[in-house]
C-alpha cells in the first residue's frame, strides 16, 4: 500500500489542495492520500481558525474522490507537530509505505518544522509546485541541505520505495489559492461587518506547540480514515 499524507489546517479546504494530491496519485502512484486535519498550525497564528470538526467537514464536502480519505486523528492522538504524527504511523503501519506531501512554499519554511530533519528520515518527501514560491524554494534551507537526496521528476513513481532521505518536486500544478490568506480575508471581512478592525498576524507571537504525545494512543484501526462515500 503507497499512501501520500497531506497534513494542514484546512482553513478553509481549497481546490488546489484537491488538485495536489491528484497530481500526487498521478506522478507517484498512491493507492490513497490522506489528509490530516491538524487541530492547528506551530507556526502560524491560530486566531481566527474554524473548529477543527467543522473544519474536518469542509475538507470531506470538498474531496469526494474515492482514494482521498479525510481525518483528524492528530487530536486523538494528541499531537500537534508532523514529526510525531509522521513517526506514529510509520511504526504502527510497517508494511504500508508512506510519503510526505507538501507545497513548496512549505519548503520555503520547511526547517522551521519541529525536528524536519527527523522527518526526512521518516519519509519520503513530494513537493508540490505553487505559484510564486516554487520560484525560491529550492534555494531555501531545507532545500539546499537535501539537495543531495532530490531525485528527478521523471523518477517520481519510484519514490514510495526508496529508502528516505529521497524527495522530489513535482511540476504540473501553479494554483495562487491560499487557506492562509482565504482565511485571513474571512477574518477582515467577519470584523468589518462587525466595525472592527481585524488584528494582523504580527500582533501577537505565534502560539508554541504541544509536546510529544500524550494519553493513551489509538490502535492502527483508528489511525486508518473511512473512505468518503
Amino acid at each position: 500500500m503507497r499512501i501520500g499524507l497531506f497534513g494542514g489546517t484546512f482553513d478553509p479546504p481549497h481546490q488546489a489542495h484537491l488538485a495536489a494530491s491528484v497530481l500526487a496519485m498521478k506522478k507517484l502512484d498512491l493507492d490513497r492520500v490522506w489528509w490530516l486535519v491538524t487541530p492547528g498550525n506551530p507556526l502560524k497564528d491560530t486566531r481566527g481558525l474554524a473548529p477543527l470538526e467543522e473544519r474536518i467537514a469542509h475538507a470531506r464536502a470538498l474531496a469526494r474522490h474515492p482514494r482521498i480519505d479525510v481525518t483528524g486523528f492528530e487530536a486523538d492522538l494528541g499531537v500537534r507537530y508532523s514529526y510525531d504524527t509522521i513517526r506514529y504511523l510509520v511504526t504502527r503501519c510497517p508494511g504500508v509505505r508512506f510519503v510526505w506531501i507538501m507545497g513548496a512554499d512549505n519548503l520555503r519554511s520547511f526547517h522551521r518544522w519541529q525536528k524536519w530533519r527527523g522527518i526526512a528520515e521518516l519519509v519520503p518527501i513530494a513537493v508540490v509546485d505553487r505559484l510564486g514560491p516554487s520560484l525560491y524554494s529550492t534555494a531555501g534551507v531545507a532545500g539546499q541541505a537535501l539537495a543531495d537526496a532530490r531525485i528527478p521528476e521523471s523518477a517520481a513513481v519510484s519514490l514510495p520505495d526508496r529508502r528516505p532521505p529521497a524527495w522530489v518536486f513535482l511540476h504540473g500544478l501553479k494554483s495562487p489559492l491560499s487557506s492562509t490568506a482565504l482565511r485571513a480575508a474571512r477574518v477582515h471581512k467577519s470584523a468589518a461587518e462587525r466595525g472592527e478592525t481585524a488584528p494582523s498576524q504580527g500582533d501577537s507571537p505565534v502560539p508554541a506547540g504541544r509536546a510529544d504525545p500524550a494519553g493513551n494512543t489509538p490502535g492502527v484501526d483508528s489511525v486508518n480514515p473511512s473512505p468518503i462515500s
